[in-house]
């Protein structure tokens, strides 16, 4: 009977030591987990301040964008507006051949 109830409490105390055991590795891997938790909760905090950064910037370069697009779009109307020199006296040139030719019309038409 002795035997049978020292093998009944080693028995009973390899069951608790496995229980104990797995409660051990189960309050490790909460820990764990917390960790990791936390670690996560920082990394997110940090994408979360590029993010607005980000947004920031974002909107500097598009208002950037929007005032050179502005410029950009004055001068090409200023250029069409603009006659240059080149222009100018070609214009006169034909201005010129034009009045010539009217010219040599009206004389012929006299003539006659």
């Amino acid at each position: 009977m002795v035997l049978i109830f020292c093998s009944n409490f080693v028995r009973k105390l390899h069951i608790m030591t496995a229980e104990e055991k797995t409660i051990a590795l189960f309050a490790t891997r909460v820990r764990q987990m917390m960790l990791l938790y936390k670690r996560v909760c920082q990394e997110n905090e940090q994408l979360k301040q590029e993010l607005e950064k980000c947004n920031e910037e974002k909107g500097k370069l598009e208002e950037q964008l929007k005032t050179r697009q502005d410029d950009y779009d004055s001068l090409m109307t200023a250029k069409m507006l603009q006659v240059s020199e080149g222009d100018m006296e070609a214009a006169k040139a034909r201005l010129a051949k034009l009045i010539r030719s009217v010219n040599k019309c009206i004389t012929l038409l006299s003539e006659k």
